[in-house]
């Protein structure tokens, strides 16, 4: 990820990744390029796999079979120290901010600089407030987790995982649990790091708020397959029936309304089929 001599925003290329534990298949033979320097959203419901294809991405699970590379860098084919050093390269914002309750929020976001760098507390102290007032939590420096609210939890974890200046910015469900207002701040500064930083992002949602509004390029999982990959205007004319119904919010079986079965308030009830009669 390393270019005369400066770091610069790398395209992740998967080839043939097949994961799985013991006999069971995670993922199959999932094959794209997520764009340097863009936002790839990877889309599914739960349990597609989805936050296990971040993990490899992160180089924490195995592979069955196939690559992982970052740039012209392969992922599992580096040793131990390299994959280290990569790590550092890489940025996690994790589905519950992941932060630590026992320490402060600066002493939270400074941890990354104390474990990875050799910059003296007075500088370290100095990142701390750039990367906080960046997601706009410069005053609540010396809170605990427990003080903040959850989309504040998220933006700290979002200042943590940048405190290293990563190539890579991977997002774990970054609007799980929050209402809309704050999801919608929150996609927001995530527009506003891509526009300011030569980062690569990848964020795995299955929020369609999100997707329209954050996405260049669009991975869409299903049962541990890839269904679909390109760009957000594709995606939206796409006819695959999983995709259709996963967009318009469809529900996968009808349920029969029974006609003047309302129940309280005038609302129609829910009732299996009447029984039929053998003759």
């Amino acid at each position: 990820m390393q270019q005369k001599g400066r770091f610069f925003a790398p395209e992740i290329v998967l080839q043939n990744v097949t994961v799985g534990y013991g006999d069971r298949t995670v993922l199959e033979n999932i094959t794209t390029v997520l764009p340097a320097g863009k936002i790839s959203v990877i889309l599914g419901g739960s349990g597609c796999g989805k936050s296990t294809l971040l993990r490899n991405i992160l180089g924490l699970v195995s592979l069955k079979s196939g690559t992982i590379r970052l740039g012209d860098v392969d992922l599992y084919g580096m040793t131990d120290q390299e994959a280290m050093a990569m790590r550092r390269r890489l940025g996690v914002l994790f589905q519950d901010g992941a932060l630590l309750g026992s320490m402060p929020l600066g002493q939270n976001v400074a941890m990354p600089l104390r474990e990875h760098t050799a910059l003296d507390e007075g500088m370290i102290e100095e990142v701390v407030r750039m990367k906080l007032k960046l997601v706009g939590l410069e005053p609540f420096v010396h809170y605990f987790p427990r003080q903040l609210s959850g989309g504040m939890r998220k933006r700290a974890g979002l200042a943590r995982a940048m405190a290293l200046d990563p190539a890579i910015l991977l997002c774990d469900e970054p609007t799980s649990g929050l209402d809309p207002i704050t999801s919608a701040d929150l996609d927001q500064l995530i527009l506003e790091l891509k526009a300011t930083f030569p980062m690569t992002i990848v964020v795995v949602t299955h929020d369609l708020d999100s997707l329209f509004t954050i996405a260049d390029f669009v991975v869409v999982l299903d049962k541990g397959k890839m269904l679909f990959q390109g760009s957000l205007e594709a995606l939206k004319i796409n006819t695959d029936p999983f995709i259709v119904r996963f967009l318009g919010r469809m529900p996968t079986r009808e349920s029969r309304v029974i006609a003047g079965g309302a129940g309280v308030g005038g609302r129609a009830s829910l009732a299996s089929p009447p029984e039929t009669t053998l003759t």
